[in-house]
């Protein structure tokens, strides 16, 4: 605007003109007096344009930073209930979990022992607590071993594994994560007893066999796994007071998990065998267990 308005200077513009008078069109354009509107205007509108242009996409941006943050949330949500490669399963489809089917698969169920004997004359703040640690712990495991947390059970948790699809590992997967919850519970007693509270005792059964899965629910759906062996594993942890023993598997489970590794392996080693067990609901089974409860 201050070159519009400014007064003309022909001195300057017959300088330029003698100084390119073999170039006219050079000479038009160094003409110092020669405002150019339309090419002023050209430029105006070339800035107008990139600066709405900026915008747009500065706005885009914005909003695409938005929903990757939710998104972001979203998957770390769902991370708190199923391991990793669910939530993978559960982001790259839009109904993974919908088409109701039946494999086999391990449960494995894990319950505090004596919790409610525990729970009667302390403030329910320290229950609270506790169980938050207990959880804590255990579904770190569940995780760290490729299994879904099912459910919370109030003073315990169901696990299973080879869950939404079968794995190669999964009846072994789900004894080493039984093994690693009895070092994390052996670890946390030690904290405990340092402390001067008492330890907490826990119990652990699982089973390996055939169930149902698939959603259920209408507006709210939850992925649910049906079948007799939930209700043996759930059996076989309730069989932990009665054996004395911290982890209680089936036959069935021992099977699969040589099947899956050797005979050999660690996680198989110091298990007594018991034949003839009577199983509620069931007929009599031979069961393996392994530590003192």
């Amino acid at each position: 605007m201050a070159i519009w308005w400014a007064p003309p200077t022909p001195e300057l513009s017959a300088a330029a003109q003698a100084a390119f008078a073999e170039y006219p069109a050079v000479a038009a354009m160094m003409d110092p007096g020669d405002f150019r509107v339309l090419q002023r205007v050209q430029e105006v509108f070339v800035f107008v344009l990139v600066a709405v242009t900026l915008g747009f996409s500065a706005r885009r941006f914005n909003t695409l930073l938005v929903n990757n943050a939710g998104l972001a949330r979203e998957r770390a949500n769902l991370s708190r209930y199923f391991s990793p490669n669910v939530v993978e399963e559960l982001s790259q489809k839009d109904e993974p979990l919908k088409e109701t089917r039946s494999h086999d698969i391990a449960v494995l169920f894990v319950d505090i022992v004596g919790f409610t004997a525990f729970a009667a004359d302390r403030d329910p703040r320290e229950v609270i607590e506790v169980l938050r640690s207990f959880h804590a712990r255990m579904e770190a495991e569940v995780f760290r071993h490729g299994g879904t947390l099912d459910k919370y059970l109030g003073d315990g948790l169901m696990a299973t594994f080879g869950t939404p699809e079968a794995g190669p590992r999964d009846a072994a997967n789900a004894l080493d994560c039984a093994r690693e919850m009895m070092r994390a519970l052996d670890r946390w007693n030690a904290e405990r007893v340092a402390l001067g509270v008492p330890a907490i005792r826990a119990g652990i059964g699982i089973h390996f066999g055939p169930a149902v899965l698939g959603d259920i629910g209408a507006a709210r759906l939850e992925f649910a796994v049906l079948g007799n062996t939930v209700n043996l594993a759930s059996r076989l942890e309730a069989l932990t007071r009665t054996l004395g023993a911290r982890l209680v598997v089936s036959d069935a489970l021992r099977d699969r998990a040589i099947a899956e590794t050797d005979p050999e392996t660690e996680a198989l080693v110091g298990f007594a065998r018991h034949e003839g067990v009577e199983v509620p609901g069931a007929d009599a089974m031979t069961l393996w267990s392994s530590g003192r409860l």
